[in-house]
């Protein structure tokens, strides 16, 4: 079986984009981005909501572009190799190829995709992750932290989930970029409610 993979780019302080919408802050430089190119790489598969779609829909003619860098044209090439599926109840047509529309996020349709995938999957978009992370369906996390704090924002990890992660690599970049690699392991049954014996006394019992 497949694994599903959510990859965020960070703040220090967790976010993905600033209270602004802003992420210039997190563009990865040469080193970082060739790192992001060989985690990118054996996907079959990436899984977006409609923002992040729209964000990265340019990597389709990136390669147009001139005087585009060695490492930015291998992940324009990765990027368009890549079957995308896209979560909107608003975009009609999709402006890429191999690319098709979803009108919702569906659990069970994407663990039968993890069952029959060759490639792994990946997620991007951090509203669409907590969903995923909602149903149990991630597996992994890479978190690459930059050595900012935008003090608010958009959180990288969302919808009031509960995941226990066990942390199997770290790598630090010369920018201070810190590459953060978790397993997401099982969670155990929900804990149930414990009773709570009411003593009563006796003399008001029989009063």
């Amino acid at each position: 079986m497949a694994k599903l993979i959510y990859t965020a780019i960070t703040s220090l302080d967790g976010y993905v984009e600033d209270e602004d919408g802003g992420f210039g802050w997190s563009m990865p430089d040469e080193e970082v981005h060739a790192f992001v190119n060989n985690l990118e790489r054996p996907a079959g598969t990436y899984l977006y909501g409609r923002r992040m779609y729209d964000t990265m829909a340019s990597w389709e003619v990136a390669h147009t572009q001139p005087g585009l860098s060695p490492v930015a044209l291998d992940y324009a090439r990765i990027w368009q190799a890549a079957e995308k599926i896209v979560y909107s109840t608003t975009l009609q047509i999709a402006s890429t190829a191999r690319t098709r529309i979803e009108g919702r996020f569906d659990a069970e349709a994407v663990s039968r995709m993890k069952q029959a995938a060759s490639g792994y999957l990946t997620i991007g978009g951090a509203n669409l992750a907590g969903q995923a992370f909602k149903a149990r369906l991630v597996d992994e996390v890479h978190l690459l932290i930059n050595p900012v704090v935008v003090g608010g924002g958009k959180a990288a990890l969302q919808g009031h989930v509960r995941a226990n992660l066990e942390l199997l690599a770290e790598r630090r970049f010369g920018s201070g970029v810190v590459h953060l690699h978790y397993l997401v392991k099982p969670l155990g049954p929900r804990p149930q409610p414990k009773r709570v014996a009411l003593l009563v006394d006796r003399h008001q019992e029989h009063a």
